[in-house]
């Protein structure tokens, strides 16, 4: 039976983001590679016959021009922060979770069964809706701990491979007419989606169209950023989960309980990507009805967005915004003849941009330290030069007296019998 530990991928990348010393290097280092990464993608967009300055406007335009589009970026920046964030916990820990798409569906399913099987008045069926996606989608991410736990399935293997199971689920139950199927309104023909969930379970926003509008999964993902920022560096719990992740070994020595600290951040992290799905079914973001593809790569996408801020909640919240900016004016895109899956490819590249400085600066130090010849060691304590004894007296061999634990001495050369002064002398010279 496997031991719950610390996932092997999940502990290297913790420890490559984090090279140590010499972050001034890891800026210059970044700036130029988002430079290059920048440029790659003007490159791009001039090949496949765009233009890079109309792209760039229609990117400005459809994500920061006006209070609307602003609203409309905000609106994807509060799911991707949540997944980044439960993400950044899992990373903490050691495990490398990178099922969170699936998570996100798990969440939405949980969230929609609730809304639409319980006739609650007022906001508690809201709040009855968060939770069950909250729980669903954790006890679906803990199931990778528990088969890590029995069966030693590795966790990034378990959770990539629970994303499709997931998917099926939720095709299962959108073209189930007892799940959640939409009801059949006349002759109409049934589309694989749910009905949409009632009004007192949707998220409300402040602020009306034009303006900006600030919707409340905004405020709820940056309170949970801020919070887990908080307890993961001022809190015992968040000392324990950083010892975890670098060193296991020394945190089982110290008394943490390893195995389940790590299935806990699992959890937590596979609960805040079905908090992302509950924001996904609530609010305008969008259609309020549980559908096939309504994650949007949220899931993924968040995670990219917890490697760009290094396992940071807080530093993930601007990072989230950067995102949701690209997605947001991805839209924009087609009427510039640029095709829009090339968003897909700057968010790459600047992923990559983001996160090779550090490795890349870290590999190199280490092969440098490596190259250096090793110095040679200097004697502790100096060999005393042989006292000047008189010429006239006998030479009076010494004899050599076993210690506490030591056995008889071994036996003397015998071409050196009768020879123990001259020995030492020699010894002296030597030294």
């Amino acid at each position: 039976m496997a031991t719950l530990g610390i996932d092997g991928t999940g502990q290297r990348l913790l420890r490559r983001l984090n090279p140590g010393p010499g972050g001034w290097q890891v800026g210059l280092a970044t700036v130029a590679t988002v430079g290059v990464a920048l440029g790659l993608s003007a490159l791009l967009i001039a090949v496949t016959g765009g233009s890079p300055t109309a792209s760039t406007k229609a990117l400005y335009q459809g994500s920061m021009a006006t209070p609307a589009a602003w609203s409309t970026s905000l609106l994807y920046v509060a799911p991707l922060l949540l997944v980044a964030v439960g993400a950044c916990v899992s990373a903490r820990s050691g495990f490398f979770n990178i099922g969170q798409e699936g998570q996100v569906l798990i969440g939405a399913l949980a969230g929609a069964w609730v809304g639409l099987r319980l006739a609650v008045p007022g906001p508690l069926l809201l709040v009855l809706v968060l939770l069950a996606s909250v729980v669903g989608a954790g006890v679906w991410a803990g199931l990778s701990a528990l088969m890590y736990r029995f069966r030693g399935v590795n966790v990034v293997v378990s959770t990539m491979l629970m994303t499709f199971l997931a998917q099926q689920l939720i095709s299962f139950a959108v073209n189930t007419p007892w799940l959640l199927q939409e009801s059949r309104l006349g002759r109409g023909t049934l589309s694989p989606q749910s009905n949409p969930v009632p009004e007192n379970a949707r998220l409300a926003s402040l602020g009306d169209y034009p303006n900006l509008q600030l919707n409340g999964g905004l405020v709820l993902a940056v309170v949970v950023a801020v919070v887990l920022a908080l307890v993961m560096a001022r809190t015992r719990w968040g000392f324990r989960l950083k010892m975890v992740g670098l060193n296991p070994a020394a945190a089982r020595h110290a008394g943490v309980r390893v195995g389940a600290l790590g299935g806990i951040a699992l959890a937590i992290s596979g609960a805040l990507a079905g908090l992302a799905g509950a924001l996904l079914l609530t609010s305008p973001v969008g259609t309020n009805r549980l559908q096939p593809g309504m994650s949007l790569n949220i899931g993924w996408d968040g995670l990219l967005v917890a490697l760009v801020a290094r396992n940071n909640p807080l530093l993930a919240i601007p990072v989230a915004v950067l995102f949701g900016v690209l997605r947001a004016g991805g839209s924009f895109l087609a009427a510039t003849g640029v095709p829009s899956f090339l968003v897909d490819v700057v968010k790459a590249l600047l992923v990559l941009a983001f996160v090779a400085p550090p490795v890349v600066i870290g590999m190199l130090r280490r092969r440098r330290l490596a190259d250096q010849p090793a110095t040679p060691t200097t004697p502790t304590t100096a060999a005393a030069s042989p006292e000047p004894t008189d010429p006239s007296a006998p030479a009076t061999p010494t004899a050599s007296v076993p210690g506490p634990r030591s056995t008889a001495p071994e036996p003397a050369d015998p071409g050196d019998a009768g020879t123990a002064g001259t020995k030492d002398a020699m010894e002296g010279r030597l030294a």
